[in-house]
């Protein structure tokens, strides 16, 4: 590797280390690349490749979202991310009166895999990486994705990205679930299981901490409530009879970025440690299981509508914070996205913020450039502490789905959130153009896209898919997946047949989100919150 060297001309090690390697230093610190892995995943982070440019998109239909997707790769993005509409997320047809209004909306509209075809067109899936933000349908969208790749010529094995598929997040946090968590974890298990046989470069899941610190946590609780989720997550794969170290090194987690920078930076170190310790002392773990992979996105909430041109000094702040602290990849916000869908103008300068930290900061010049800080490593060893401080309380309440059922999570992030609103209110925490420095003008408006419009072309979309598909072949291979679901509820005792193989069946025969949905809710039933 070549040297690098300051401005100044002076030389930049790859890793400083403190004079002298202690004892403690192995233990709570190591080397980039060894457990516990506090100063990163890999040897050499950001001085042999840069993290991943992941900018997360989704207009309304298909063809829109894939122009935008065009337009960043030109611009240098290294890495695609998929926003869904709700009715997508919820498992409805874009033609379902339940779907009304919300077509398009907050993302982009997929009914079927013609859809997923149009979205891609023109884009290398052997080459570029895939995230797609979606939980309770996520089993569809990966297999819509890999008939996709298939009627391309592209086998799975080649396939690399991630579906966010962390259900037991959105009984906390967002509420787009369909079915009881029972067969939702075991579903999940059998991706687990599906990805590490079939996609073995697919992450089948991403716990995601993002949109719990966006309901209101803080960054203690981000860390101990997604840890949580994630070790059920193991747990289930684990009972569900998956050797630990088979599906643990996919495992991939989602985490916000907000403006304290210093302790966002600590929060990131914290994690590795703590995630490396849990998977070891818990379950055995290899080091390659142990390592804590993650994406981060700047802080959606703390965009303001007021001045928002403000908001590219926070993202900056935050993307700052999120390399320093050793992210795999990064999306960083537009800063109009509290008025409306970010333009392609604001898309392009949230891009072009990461690549001036990337290539002109001196950030990626040596690894963990923050560490041996006393206050940076005195608040990686707190935010560590009392996030398994929480984590215990999980434990003595039975576990992630237990302190869901008795609302646990669900009050903390209640508490915090209430808390954090009275000091903003009162100006303790003070809010730039917003409780302090305000200038009087009203947020600007921009336009918004016609989205009666866009409903309407969407459902005869599908109507028209429907019309050329084969009905039997769609019944079929419905009637398969009714048949095995029944061994995916709490009740089934022994192995479950696999049910990745026939929702791909089912697929590929043109059955849609809705009815692949539909067929499942039919056997588990839905969700409903006591």
């Amino acid at each position: 590797m070549s040297e690098r060297l300051s401005p100044s001309g002076i030389p930049v090690p790859a890793v400083v280390r403190p004079a002298d390697v202690s004892t403690d230093y192995a233990r709570d610190l190591g080397d980039p690349g060894q457990y516990p892995f506090t100063r990163g995943v890999q040897p050499t982070m950001y001085r042999g490749r840069l993290w991943t440019m992941r900018q997360y998109a989704g207009f309304g239909t298909a063809k829109a979202t894939n122009e935008r997707f065009k337009l960043l790769l030109d611009a240098g993005q290294t890495g695609l991310s998929v926003a869904f509409d709700l009715p997508t997320q919820m498992g409805i047809d874009s033609s379902s009166s339940r779907a009304a209004g919300e077509v398009g909306r907050v993302g982009v509209a997929i009914d079927t895999v013609d859809d997923l075809h149009l979205l891609f067109d023109g884009i290398p899936l052997d080459k570029v990486s895939t995230s797609m933000t979606i939980n309770a349908t996520a089993s569809t969208l990966l297999a819509m994705y890999i008939v996709v790749a298939e009627e391309r010529g592209i086998s799975r094995e080649k396939l690399s990205g991630t579906v966010q598929n962390d259900i037991l997040k959105e009984y906390i946090a967002r509420g787009t679930y369909i079915y009881p968590p029972a067969p939702s974890l075991a579903l999940t298990a059998e991706m687990f299981r599906f990805c590490a046989a079939e996609v073995p470069q697919w992450n089948p899941i991403s716990i995601s901490g993002y949109h719990i610190r966006e309901a209101g946590a803080t960054a203690v609780q981000e860390v101990a409530f997604t840890f949580a989720d994630a070790l059920a997550y193991v747990q289930q794969a684990v009972d569900a009879g998956l050797p630990v170290d088979l599906f643990a090194p996919r495992l991939s987690f989602f985490f916000a970025a907000h403006n304290d920078l210093f302790e966002e930076v600590a929060k990131f170190r914290a994690a590795r440690r703590l995630w490396a310790r849990l998977m070891r002392e818990r379950f055995g773990a290899n080091d390659q299981s142990c390592r804590l992979r993650f994406h981060t996105q700047t802080g959606g909430v703390t965009l303001q509508a007021q001045q928002p041109l403000n908001n590219v000094v926070r993202v900056t702040v935050q993307a700052l914070a999120a390399t320093l602290g050793g992210t795999q990849s990064l999306h960083t916000n537009g800063y109009d996205e509290a008025l409306a869908l970010p333009t392609a103008e604001a898309a392009t300068l949230a891009l072009r913020t990461q690549q001036i930290v990337g290539y002109e900061s001196g950030i990626a010049n040596t690894v963990d450039p923050l560490a041996g800080s006393w206050y940076v490593e005195q608040l990686t060893d707190a935010v560590e502490a009392r996030a398994m401080e929480l984590l215990t309380k999980v434990d003595e309440l039975g576990g992630a789905a237990e302190a869901i059922r008795a609302g646990f999570f669900q009050e903390e992030i209640a508490r915090s959130a209430y808390e954090y609103q009275l000091r903003v209110e009162s100006g303790d925490t003070v809010v730039v153009g917003v409780n302090k420095f305000g200038d009087g003008q009203d947020p600007p408006i921009i336009p918004a896209p016609d989205f009666s419009a866009l409903e309407r072309d969407q459902v005869a979309r599908l109507a028209a898919v429907k019309a050329q598909r084969d009905p039997n072949a769609v019944t079929a291979a419905l009637q398969q997946l009714v048949a095995v679901a029944p061994q995916y509820l709490a009740t089934h005792s022994g192995p479950r047949a696999e049910l990745m193989p026939l929702i791909i069946d089912a697929v590929r025969a043109r059955a849609s989100v809705g009815e692949i949905a539909d067929a499942l809710e039919g056997v588990w039933g839905r969700y409903r919150p006591e």
